[in-house]
């Protein structure tokens, strides 16, 4: 999809910030670039959409070398997010999001469905946001606003350069979140800068780490983890992660309390009790205490004007649980592997025991680490 071939970078104070540098992103990969800084790494991105040219090398887009493309023409079909967000003060939230359709000579009823479906895919419905201006908004609304108008020119190709390093902690693991579940829906190819470890390794397909305008390793996640190329790569990715050889408790010690609520609860209540206990999900129970399924805020915010409706109504019964016998091990990959960031412990007769979220395994690998 995208392809780096010997591309090397030197600015006019002599300064070489890229050197002779050859990787290829695949198509529908989300690929992070992480070092410190001066590694290259947004030098690098910036260069995929021609804010910045290469000294020498060359650089493809589907085969095609993009030297030869129109910069304003390029750039209006690679989706871009960027830390300070960017919208228009003067301009709506939908105003903002068809921007680029817009610029695009889209005709309106080409872009309006899609924006709504966009704004619907990150839990803001278009009827209550869609006609608000950016200061309206919270800091993580508006970085979600600026996800969806990077998508709604339906790009084939997405630059995000350190998007939410902006946000407080709750808000970014949120957004980190986001990003995941939506990649796993539109399939796009990302290119990803950061300077946080943990959320390259959460995001990515495989994470280039760089330094001194060098590649020194490529790979996924996991390969990065078990087998780091060098000492520089170890260090940076800190040797609390990769410890090896934790002895897993069972289960039961790593499962803290589930905020529940019954079936027949309506939305609006539901939104006060995820207020009350600052939660983003509810674990949804029968009256015999029977695990049925989990809502989320984006769930309820979703269907909140619709007043019949109960949690039953809008539950998603697809989520996979673990039984308290279950092996530790079974607990890492289906948190990992979790939308909402936790997975529901149930007995023998589906009854609800607790949860695992990625805190408590956190937190009791901290305590092994520590000791």
């Amino acid at each position: 999809m995208i392809q780096f071939n010997e591309v090397t970078k030197t600015f006019q104070d002599g300064f070489k910030a890229l050197k002779n540098i050859s990787f290829q992103v695949n198509e529908g990969e989300l690929l992070v670039l992480i070092g410190p800084s001066g590694s290259g790494k947004t030098t690098t991105m910036r260069m995929i959409n021609r804010l910045i040219e290469p000294s020498s090398g060359t650089i493809t887009i589907e085969e095609k070398d993009i030297s030869t493309e129109d910069p304003v023409k390029l750039r209006r079909t690679i989706g871009y997010v960027i830390q300070q967000i960017g919208l228009l003060p003067h301009m709506t939230i939908k105003e903002n999001v068809s921007l680029v359709p817009r610029l695009q000579k889209w005709k309106k009823e080409q872009y309006v469905d899609k924006i709504n479906e966009l704004m619907k895919m990150v839990g803001l419905d278009p009827e209550i946001f869609g006609d608000r201006y950016p200061s309206e908004l919270s800091g993580g609304q508006q970085q979600r606003i600026g996800v969806i108008r990077a998508l709604a020119a339906e790009p084939k190709i997405i630059l995000m350069d350190e998007p939410f390093s902006a946000l407080d902690p709750i808000s970014r693991e949120q957004l980190q979140d986001e990003l995941v579940r939506l990649q796993q829906e539109i399939q796009k190819t990302i290119v990803f800068v950061t300077h946080d470890m943990d959320e390259a390794l959460k995001i990515a397909d495989r994470i280039c780490i760089m330094k001194d305008g060098e590649i020194v390793q490529i790979d996924s996640p996991e390969n990065i983890l078990r087998r780091p190329a060098n000492e520089f790569v170890r260090s940076f990715i800190g040797e609390d992660r990769l410890q090896e050889n934790i002895s897993l408790p069972p289960l039961k010690k790593l499962m803290i309390s589930p905020v529940t609520a019954s079936k027949s609860r309506g939305l609006a209540e539901s939104l006060k009790l995820m207020r009350r206990k600052r939660v983003d999900s509810l674990v949804v129970l029968d009256n015999t205490n029977t695990f049925l399924g989990i809502v989320s805020v984006w769930d309820v915010q979703k269907h909140y004007n619709e007043e019949e409706l109960t949690l039953k109504d809008i539950i998603d019964t697809n989520v996979p649980t673990l039984k308290i016998e279950d092996p530790t091990e079974m607990a890492f990959q289906l948190v990992s592997e979790s939308t909402y960031g936790f997975v529901p412990v149930t007995d023998e007769q589906s009854k609800i025991v607790g949860i695992v979220n990625r805190a408590s395994l956190v937190e009791y690998i901290a305590d092994k680490i520590g000791e």
